[in-house]
C-alpha cells in the first residue's frame, strides 16, 4: 500500500471514476442525494500540499491541516464518496515555488471550497450520476452564485445557510431569523431526517416560500429546522425543487449529510 501510495505511477482521478461507477452501479438510485461536505487532515509540518493553520471541521477548532472537499452519494441502498479536491489556500496558489516543490502544477489557480464542489458535481452530471438533491453546508450555501448555477441546470438542492443570511420574500428582503421566527406555532412538523446510531433522528421541522414568480413546476423555500428539547436550537436552509416537494422531501435531503 505505501509503495502505490508514495511511488507507483497510477491514475488517480481514472480510479476515483471507477470508483464512482462502481458505487452507482451498487447504490444508485433516481431518489439518491449528493452531499458535499468538507474534511481536515491534521499535520505537523508545512510541506504537504495545501497545509496550513485553517479551520478544521474535524477538529472543531483552527489547526495545522490539509482540508479536502468530498463528493458522497446516498440512498436507500447506502452512502459512501464519489469525488474529492483538495483546497489550496491562496498562501500556496500564490506561492509558485512552495507549489513546485510539492508537486502542484503551475497552472493551479485559487479555487474556494464552493467552486471544489462547483466542479465534483460537474463531474457526477457529466457522467450521468442518478440523483434528486444536493445537499451542502453554509459555505455552499452561501455563495448565491452556486445556487443561480444549480438552478440552471435545474439541480434540485437543500442547502445551509445562516441565520443572518437574508432571503428575497413578497414584502422584499428578510433575514431567515426573521421569517421563521413570524411562523404559528401549527407551520412546525415532527419528521425523522432518517436514521441515527440511537434511532431516528428526529426534529421540528418548518418551511416558508421565498422569491416571486417561480419557474414552472419549481418552487423555492426557506427550510428550518429546530430541536425537540431546545426551541433556540435551529438551523436554516435555502431550497429549490420540485413545486410538488413536501417538507418531509427537504427534511430528508437535508438530513442525508
Amino acid at each position: 500500500m505505501q509503495r502505490l501510495l508514495r511511488r507507483a505511477d497510477w491514475d488517480v482521478d481514472g480510479v476515483r471514476d471507477d470508483v464512482r461507477d462502481y458505487v452507482i452501479a451498487t447504490l444508485g438510485d433516481r431518489d439518491g442525494v449528493l452531499i458535499a461536505d468538507e474534511t481536515g487532515f491534521l499535520k505537523k509540518g508545512t510541506r504537504s500540499a495545501g497545509v496550513q493553520r485553517q479551520c478544521s471541521v474535524t477538529a472543531g477548532r483552527t489547526e495545522n491541516c490539509q482540508v479536502g472537499v468530498f463528493l458522497a452519494y446516498a440512498s436507500v441502498h447506502g452512502h459512501a464518496l464519489i469525488d474529492r479536491e483538495l483546497y489550496l489556500p491562496r498562501s500556496w496558489t500564490d506561492d509558485t515555488d512552495r507549489c513546485r516543490d510539492a508537486g502542484i502544477p503551475d497552472e493551479t489557480e485559487f479555487a474556494s471550497k464552493p467552486r471544489l464542489a462547483q466542479a465534483m458535481i460537474s463531474r457526477a452530471l457529466q457522467a450521468g450520476v442518478p440523483f434528486a438533491w444536493f445537499t451542502a453546508d453554509e459555505a455552499c450555501g452561501q455563495a448565491k452564485w452556486l445556487q443561480a448555477w444549480l438552478e440552471e441546470r435545474d439541480v434540485s438542492y437543500v442547502m445551509a445557510i445562516r441565520r443572518s443570511d437574508t432571503l428575497t420574500t413578497a414584502a422584499g428582503e428578510r433575514r431567515a431569523d426573521a421569517l421563521i421566527a413570524a411562523l404559528p406555532a401549527r407551520a412546525w412538523q415532527k419528521i425523522s431526517a432518517g436514521a441515527g446510531a440511537r434511532g431516528p433522528r428526529e426534529y421540528h421541522w418548518a418551511r416558508v416560500p421565498v422569491r416571486a414568480g417561480w419557474r414552472p413546476g419549481r418552487g423555492y423555500w426557506l427550510l428550518a429546522r429546530r430541536s425537540l428539547t431546545s426551541s433556540g436550537e435551529i438551523s436554516y436552509y435555502a431550497c429549490y425543487g420540485p413545486r410538488r416537494s413536501s417538507t418531509a422531501d427537504l427534511a430528508w435531503a437535508a438530513g442525508s449529510r
